[in-house]
């Protein structure tokens, strides 16, 4: 049977976490060739998605400040990219360690990987829904190439042991896992293709004998709670990636829509016809859809709820960092009824107030 968030739960363990304060929650991020490395320590292991409705300057910034890292997307001119690069170190005086930006596989995607390499980014995410192909090799190879060792190369998205190992194999240095778990994305509905992001991370975790030397795994979508986050980590993820949780924010792109007494941000999956026509004026595909979330403030706010949550969640397996958390967590299988129980389901009973 295939596990997804909801199919599993945690065993709560022995522990001898006296405070929660003390508990490390992301591992560092290396950047570059070992002669030449640059170490980033993050204070957590949220990355936001590449989204045009979620990942701009503000977001990017937001992120880094917050000790986590942001994805500039890629839905754009070369140049307009360019220019979010730089804006985005002018606001903090070239001082960011690390610059993370999106490519595609096909178009201008070398040109535009090698744009934003001379303009100080570090971290290049190849950024596609079906990352097991041959254009993400052939990406993959050529850009190792043409923007050297000293950039760190994201790709995806995966949904095998098979697609990470191959995707390590070809150069990149972290994998995104996930695919068509996303919120907004309906890719399972149109091709009835997809396995359930968590339970990819178990087996790749379960089967790691078979790498020669475990890449770093991002849980990418279906993610709604920081006890999924814990989840995703404990079964082998470093680092999950994070969109709707994030979308509607103020830091996230797009105006306040306001409709009667309530506030909007629009929020769309780039697979989504409107995502298409807004960006290459043209639709290839519909495998994701696009709808207005409310506004949801400052994403801050939403952070430290997320890194609370996953602090919590790590004491509760008696672990303080990620390499503990992995090693100590027990999965336990679920039924719909328990899955019931954990919810907060005083709310649903007859007469309570919510």
């Amino acid at each position: 049977m295939y596990r997804s968030y909801d199919d599993v739960m945690l065993e709560p363990q022995y522990s001898e976490v006296r405070s929660r304060k003390c508990i490390s929650i992301a591992p560092s991020l290396e950047i570059g060739a070992p002669q030449c490395k640059t170490v980033l320590s993050m204070k957590t292991p949220i990355i936001s998605s590449p989204m045009d409705t979620v990942t701009g300057v503000t977001m990017a910034l937001t992120m880094y400040l917050e000790g986590g890292l942001g994805v500039l997307h890629r839905y754009n001119t070369v140049e307009e990219q360019v220019t979010m690069v730089k804006k985005l170190q002018s606001i903090c005086g070239d001082q960011l360690e690390v610059v993370a930006a999106a490519v595609g596989v096909s178009g201008d995607f070398l040109e535009r990987a090698i744009a934003l390499r001379e303009a100080g980014c570090n971290l290049i995410v190849v950024d596609v829904a079906h990352g097991h192909h041959i254009l993400v090799k052939n990406a993959l190879e050529m850009l190792r190439i043409k923007v050297g060792d000293n950039v760190h190369l994201m790709a995806g998205n995966v949904a095998s042991v098979r697609g990470i190992i191959d995707l390590h194999q070809w150069g990149a240095d972290s994998i995104r896992v996930g695919v068509g778990s996303g919120s907004i994305c309906s890719t399972r509905i149109k091709t009835g293709h997809g396995v359930p992001t968590l339970e990819v991370l178990l087996q790749a975790k379960e089967n790691a004998y078979c790498l020669e030397n475990q890449p770093v795994l991002i849980a990418d979508g279906g993610i709604k709670t920081s006890g999924d986050i814990v989840k995703a980590m404990a079964a082998g993820a470093s680092y999950v990636m994070l969109g709707s949780l994030l979308a509607g924010t103020d830091q996230a792109p797009g105006q306040v829509i306001s409709i009667g007494d309530k506030s909007y941000k629009n929020y769309r999956g780039m697979a989504s016809p409107e995502a298409q026509n807004a960006w290459r004026g043209a639709v290839n595909s519909n495998e994701g859809i696009s709808t207005m979330i409310p506004h949801k403030g400052c994403v801050s706010g939403i952070l430290d709820d997320l890194n609370r949550g996953i602090r919590s969640g790590f004491s509760y397996s008696g672990a303080e960092n990620l390499k503990e958390l992995q090693e100590l967590a027990i999965f336990k299988n679920v039924s719909p009824a328990s899955s019931l129980e954990s919810s907060t389901h005083i709310l649903g009973l007859k007469g309570v107030v919510g």
